[in-house]
């Protein structure tokens, strides 16, 4: 399949309005100023990178900094801006719709909003909001209500709930580690047993999440009785894979993460077609993607796999751009 097919449910937008709200409270996103977008300037990247669609999402920290009526107002404007987009190009776009969280009445009002009215693909939720993770009791009626609508939720890090190291930009680790937290969130409190109609797709390789599946095996086997645990230890063969399968549950996107070192451990435990590609653009330059692309394209993998991870496996998840 040509590279020109991909489809991209990583990718970033900047609407104007909200840039300049940004710079006026001071914020530089995962430690790195706020990048410059325009939709002709993104789609003169995706044509260069062979990019056929960009699934667009606003990135971390979202519209919440504690007034209610303020980030539903943002959430508003971010989400018409970017269905004015999508309608322009719908063949070139898409977008997941921002929501309010840790507002969850103002999310629930924005969700319905966003995919009945401005036909959204679907929603982008922050790993951490106001560090509440995704798995957090107060947040079910918004998961009962996606569950119900088999949406696609696109998962982006955000800054963890806790001070920053000086010298090492948060998008480096701390990224990572909000993903993996959101993660193992959603495992512990039942919700991937509960809401299996959510297309959960993480960034960035799920973070650490494959790396360290077996320490998430380890707790959750801690979480069962002594009779349980014993049974998992002596019948390890069939035991393992039954208890990591949840992780399949999850979609996993490419971004910044397709080396030989990190593509191992995704794809030992994720779920062929649930491996979809990401650029993470604007906010990863054009340059660092290439390079991220040509590591990708060198990858030893069956054409198959490499044309689902392209495009294949994001026809299924958003059918209307199949073909």
């Amino acid at each position: 399949m040509s590279r020109a097919q991909r489809i991209d449910t990583h990718q970033h937008l900047v609407p104007p309005r909200y840039a300049k709200w940004m710079q006026d409270k001071g914020i530089r996103p995962g430690g790195i100023d706020l990048p410059s977008w325009s939709a002709p300037s993104a789609l003169k990247f995706m044509d260069g990178h062979g990019i056929a669609t960009g699934i667009l999402s606003l990135s971390t920290p979202g519209v919440y900094f504690g007034d209610v009526p303020e980030a539903r107002r943002w959430a508003r404007d971010v989400n018409e801006y970017a269905a004015e987009v999508v309608a322009d190009r719908p063949d070139r776009f898409g977008f997941f719709a921002t929501l309010t969280l840790p507002d969850v009445e103002g999310a629930l009002a924005e969700a319905e909003y966003a995919l009945d009215t401005l036909h959204a693909d679907g929603i982008v939720l922050l790993a951490n909001n106001d560090g509440r993770y995704l798995g957090d009791p107060g947040f079910e009626p918004l998961l009962q209500f996606l569950h119900e609508r088999q949406a696609a939720v696109f998962v982006h890090p955000g800054e963890l709930p806790g001070p920053e190291v000086p010298g090492i930009p948060t998008f480096t680790a701390d990224f990572l580690l909000d993903t993996t937290r959101t993660a193992i969130s959603l495992i512990l409190s039942g919700s991937m047993e509960k809401y299996p109609g959510i297309k959960f797709i993480l960034a960035h390789a799920g973070g650490f999440v494959p790396y360290i599946s077996y320490r998430i095996l380890l707790t959750m086997l801690n979480t069962k009785n002594k009779a349980q645990q014993a049974w998992a230890l002596l019948d390890q063969k069939h035991q393992v894979p039954k208890q990591l399968s949840v992780l399949r549950q999850f979609y996993y996107d490419i971004a910044l993460s397709a080396s030989p070192s990190a593509l191992p451990s995704l794809l030992e435990v994720a779920d062929p077609d649930h491996i979809t590609y990401g650029s993470d653009f604007p906010f990863a330059p054009a340059v660092a993607v290439g390079f991220m692309n040509k590591t990708f394209e060198r990858y030893p993998l069956d054409d198959g796999l490499r044309a689902a991870i392209d495009r294949g496996n994001s026809e299924k998840l958003f059918p209307r751009l199949k073909g």
